[in-house]
């Protein structure tokens, strides 16, 4: 018997096993949204998607932050047709309608109403305690931002007007109890939060509820927003994810998500800039664009409008191109590379 057999027979822990045969690394599960450029921000790949653990989505009110947890949750049910959705809800803006309007069937979806962060996390964790590893479940929390703590809520019955000293430490004992149960179990679990500006003379956005989400969570975006418009009339909006804090895509990275107010998520948002800069695509003159063969580096002779851009046969050659693929992993995702190479190559 080798020493890491010993080992492994030795360890009172039942889920340890050789790395390289680890099912929490060879089994990891990866969800892709119908919307190439979400899947960029989740994981640095045209392909990739939604995986287990903590993904937070922050930024003010009307940032499209639901919307975005919505997104990821509808693909999750849809690639497994057993799973369910745990929404625990706070703020109680979310009807029915909206669930509907991205294809979720509501009666997959278990609402939890919530008043505070320590009734949250006695559930949450009841939920994780209870569930095997192989039970299809996304939980969506909208929103921490909104929750007092229970501390918060007696000293208000009982006419207190104090500052709340517990509520950072609630939310950091929350997510520092539930993040290995997510990776233990395969469960993806979206929390939607606020955001405030620093005091300072260049004042940044700061992510609700202290220290606790950004030492706990795989993702962290903070959404920007601004106005699209058709002349004074506004018809929807663009977004940009800053990427606050990644494990497979690089910090500070922007990405911008189009919404129409007709239309909705534009499928093929962010995709026509980063075709311009990958040589994929060409401005034969102003306001056209063309498709670039980029292995024979010859240009299509039909010329589309930006409109036209927005369509599965516009897109569909160059999403499968390898070397689009490439440039995008090239340009957003975490490299790989070998850490000891450099100190090999002095020796």
């Amino acid at each position: 018997m080798s020493i890491l057999d010993k080992i492994k027979k030795n360890s009172s822990i039942k889920d340890s096993s050789i790395l390289s045969k680890s099912k929490f690394f060879t089994e990891k599960d990866m969800i892709p949204t119908p919307v190439p450029i979400v899947n960029v921000a989740l994981s640095g790949k045209l392909n990739g998607g939604l995986t287990p653990g903590l993904t937070m989505w922050a930024g003010p009110s009307k940032h499209f932050k639901t919307a975005f947890s919505l997104l990821m949750a509808k693909s999750y049910l849809d690639k497994y047709e057993d799973a369910a959705l745990l929404f625990y809800d706070s703020e109680f803006g979310t009807p029915q309608s909206y669930f509907d309007s991205f294809g979720i069937d509501t009666d997959r979806v278990l609402h939890t109403p919530i008043t505070d962060i320590e009734q949250l996390k006695f559930d949450v964790m009841g939920q994780l305690q209870n569930l095997e590893r192989n039970d299809r479940v996304i939980i969506v929390i909208d929103s921490i931002g909104n929750l007092a703590s229970k501390k918060e809520v007696e000293d208000a019955l009982e006419g207190k007007s104090v500052a709340d000293m517990s509520r950072a430490k609630q939310i950091k004992s929350l997510f520092r109890m539930i993040t290995p149960h997510l990776t233990l179990k395969d469960i993806p679990m979206v929390v939607v939060n606020h955001t405030y500006k620093e005091i300072g003379m260049f004042p940044k956005d700061i992510v609700g509820g202290g220290t606790g989400s950004y030492y706990s969570a795989d993702n962290i975006f903070i959404i920007g927003r601004q106005q699209e418009k058709d002349g004074q009339e506004v018809t929807g909006y663009n977004f940009i994810i800053n990427v606050e804090k990644s494990r497979y895509v690089k910090e500070k990275s922007k990405i911008p998500v189009s919404v129409s107010f007709d239309g909705g998520i534009s499928k093929w948002s962010g995709l026509l800039d980063l075709a311009l800069e990958s040589g994929h695509v060409v401005k034969p003159s102003n306001g056209w664009y063309s498709k670039v063969n980029v292995e024979t580096g010859e240009i299509e002779d039909k010329k589309y409008r930006e409109k036209d851009t927005s369509t599965k046969d516009f897109w569909s050659s160059i999403l499968d191109s390898e070397s689009f693929a490439n440039f995008i992993e090239s340009k957003y995702r975490v490299a790989s590379a070998d850490i000891m190479q450099n100190y090999e190559d002095e020796e």
